[in-house]
């Protein structure tokens, strides 16, 4: 009969390198976890296998330079996702970055999912959670992670104004009206200055929607300085923008 370390050892050798697993992935049962986790542990030593952080592991691909880590992606996608079901995203520094707001790389990834969890460091890389202001799925993420970076303007660092401006008018501007629609309706459960500049970018670009609900979910007598006036935006005095 087979040990439980030669299932092991047959199980990850015919898995593709840089992928990452966990017990779940070894066909073991629940009284074999002992066995398994010494038998990984030999893994370790021979150089076999890779500790990415509690509980998951990687086999790892040899080059010229030594080990591989698993890219970024791969190495993310435990937190981002539920048996299968996206319930989180990146949020942050390393967003603002991908959507050009900013040069600058931060080493703390931030992930955002409706309920703050304790997130499991990864050895190489640092992760920290925050809490959305929605549920998430695959269908809102990216345009929550668009309302965050407008939540954030003034923290962003380096950031250019008329650049950021251009950016949200221009993605705004490619979304289809019902796309727009969607992130009004996001846009009501961020707090009031992300309802003012997506209020004052949708009426800057001359959108076909309502922007009432935005509008009235706003103290008339709040003024909102988000460093820039109409000299950058046309409509921002309209939304007490200074």
């Amino acid at each position: 009969m087979i040990s439980v370390a030669e299932k092991i050892a047959q199980t990850i050798k015919n898995m593709p390198e840089g992928v990452i697993f966990g017990y779940d992935r070894l066909s073991i049962g629940r009284e074999e976890f002992a066995s398994a986790a010494k038998a990984l542990e030999r893994l370790q030593k021979k150089g076999l296998v890779s500790r990415v952080s509690k509980g998951r592991f990687y086999k790892p691909k040899m080059t010229i330079f030594g080990k591989k880590r698993p890219n970024e992606a791969e190495l993310l996608k435990p937190y981002l996702y539920q048996n299968g079901r996206r319930i989180a995203y990146i949020t942050g520094t390393r967003l603002y970055n991908q959507l050009g707001l900013t040069t600058q790389i931060p080493a703390d990834i931030q992930i955002a999912s409706r309920s703050r969890r304790n997130l499991s460091g990864i050895s190489f890389m640092k992760v920290s959670s925050v809490k959305s202001y929605a549920d998430v799925s695959e269908d809102n993420y990216q345009m929550l992670g668009f309302l965050d970076a407008m939540k954030d303007l003034k923290q962003i660092p380096d950031l250019d104004m008329q650049s950021a401006l251009t950016i949200f008018k221009t993605r705004i501007k490619a979304l289809s009206s019902e796309r727009q629609r969607q992130m009004i309706t996001y846009a009501l459960l961020y707090p009031p200055r992300v309802r003012a500049l997506l209020g004052a970018v949708l009426e800057e670009i001359q959108s076909d929607l309502d922007l009432t609900p935005l509008k009235e979910s706003l103290n008339p007598f709040t003024k909102f300085n988000l460093g820039f006036n109409n000299s950058l935006l046309k409509t921002a005095s309209n939304w007490n923008i200074q």
